[in-house]
């Protein structure tokens, strides 16, 4: 039954992508015969609102008589899905419209042959809701032009509040993340200061992937206030896309030149090493396309999944790539300690850089594994602890680069003796040749 597998997909989807957080949408639905329309995802309060406005309603079928009670928009969350779906299976109801488990919201027989309908819902069980357009009509292409917009209401005064019951405290904990990268910024440009007699061109390289990723959750906390506000991000959302473009691009450059050694190792990339960073800027660049049209089109667009899918992928990718060149420097560190007449040296830089191999391996696995983790399996009412998580590790990550790496004049890991520098000339010139 084409019904009963579209909800299935659905309820998968929901479990295993969460959806984008709810502000005012505006969305077009151009012809589309899919049985289930999922909109916006939304953790109520018992102040819980949504308003509905729907313009442009057109069916395909000519048939006047069209039974409308099967055709409308509901409420429902993750558990009474479940349960929408055993009772499809058991032939108990043949539209998710008639189940005693969903909120029904609207029902378009109620509109009597208009075409444009508001509606205010109010929910006072608080819960997190998907807002779904269930079309039970075989072979029935839908055209409409919606506009939703959920929020709970705050406090006595009674203010809306357009961020879902999670997510209400994240602008305040941007702020103050971007505050601690800000404070630790400036104190890594004194460090350079001080110690500029032995600062290499990796030092400003990280010095700028800091400032990025103050400004990157400066320009969050901004647009999360203004949709919590609001319901709009009015321009900051541009802004926050820059700089985590900007932020995701360097940072996965900064661990490849790390563990290539760049600028203190050697002052020069071998050729596959370029491959590396040749392959991970593009993906990078492709990762965060994928991101902006997940976030600004929503789960009810044709191709959301498939972008989703194309995101995960690229990201993993990513992140498989970045740990090469480390191993590439692990293994020449080794073979070096047993044969250079350096070993104490190069037993330290080979320890150093199997730290930051490990270091590298937690801190992709916990954001990528146990933070989603944690955001699948903890209450809605605390989504905002899966985010805390996942930047305390990247905080963590970034304190522990820069004092594994910081510029000191006795620090064995930037020492260049005079045989590297006239290895790396050599090369460089090699490969000069080579390109000519």
């Amino acid at each position: 039954m084409a019904i009963h597998r579209c909800c299935v997909s659905f309820f998968l989807v929901s479990l295993l992508v969460p959806f984008v957080c709810a502000e005012i949408q505006f969305t077009k639905i151009r012809r589309d015969d899919r049985p289930i329309i999922p909109f916006d995802e939304f953790g109520f309060t018992h102040t819980g609102h949504l308003e509905l406005n729907v313009s442009g309603i057109q069916l395909s079928s000519p048939n006047p008589n069209i039974d409308m009670s099967k055709v409308g928009f509901i409420l429902c969350t993750r558990d009474a899905w479940m349960e929408v779906l055993l009772q499809l299976e058991d032939g108990y109801i043949d539209c998710p419209l008639n189940s005693d488990f969903i909120k029904l919201v609207l029902e378009l027989k109620s509109l009597n042959g208009e075409s444009s309908f508001n509606t205010v819902f109010q929910e006072t069980n608080a819960d997190q809701y998907t807002l779904v357009f269930a079309n039970c009509l075989d072979r029935v292409k839908v055209s409409m032009d919606v506009r939703s917009a959920m929020y709970n209401l705050d406090g006595k005064e009674k203010r809306r509040d357009y961020l879902s019951a999670g997510k209400t405290i994240l602008p305040k904990v941007y702020f103050l993340l971007a505050l601690v990268y800000f404070i630790l910024a400036g104190i890594w440009v004194y460090v350079l200061y001080i110690k500029r007699l032995t600062v290499f061109r990796i030092h400003f390289f990280m010095m700028a992937v800091v400032f990025l990723k103050a400004f990157n959750l400066l320009c969050e906390a901004e647009d999360m206030s203004y949709i919590k506000r609001t319901g709009s991000a009015h321009g900051w959302d541009v802004l926050f896309y820059i700089f985590s473009f900007l932020k995701g691009v360097m940072l996965f450059t900064l661990i490849v030149l790390i563990g290539t050694g760049w600028s203190f190792l050697k002052p020069y990339l071998q050729d596959k090493e370029k491959k590396v960073l040749m392959t991970v800027i593009p993906l990078q660049v492709i990762a965060n396309v994928a991101q902006v049209v997940i976030d600004e089109t929503g789960p009810f667009g044709h191709d959301w999944i498939v972008w989703k899918q194309v995101f995960l992928l690229v990201d993993v990718i990513c992140c498989c790539a970045v740990l090469f060149p480390i191993v590439w420097s692990i293994k020449n560190l080794r073979e070096a300690a047993k044969t250079d007449g350096k070993a104490a040296v190069n037993l330290m830089k080979l320890t150093l850089f199997r730290q930051y191999y490990i270091v590298v391996i937690c801190y992709i696995y916990f954001t990528r594994v146990v933070v989603y983790a944690l955001e699948t399996i903890t209450s809605y009412r605390y989504v905002w602890t899966s985010v805390v998580a996942g930047e305390i590790a990247t905080l963590v990550f970034y304190l522990f680069t820069g004092y594994k790496f910081r510029p000191e004049p006795h620090n064995p890991y930037f020492v260049l003796d005079d045989e590297e520098e006239e290895a790396a000339v050599d090369q460089m010139k090699l490969e000069d040749q080579f390109e000519l």
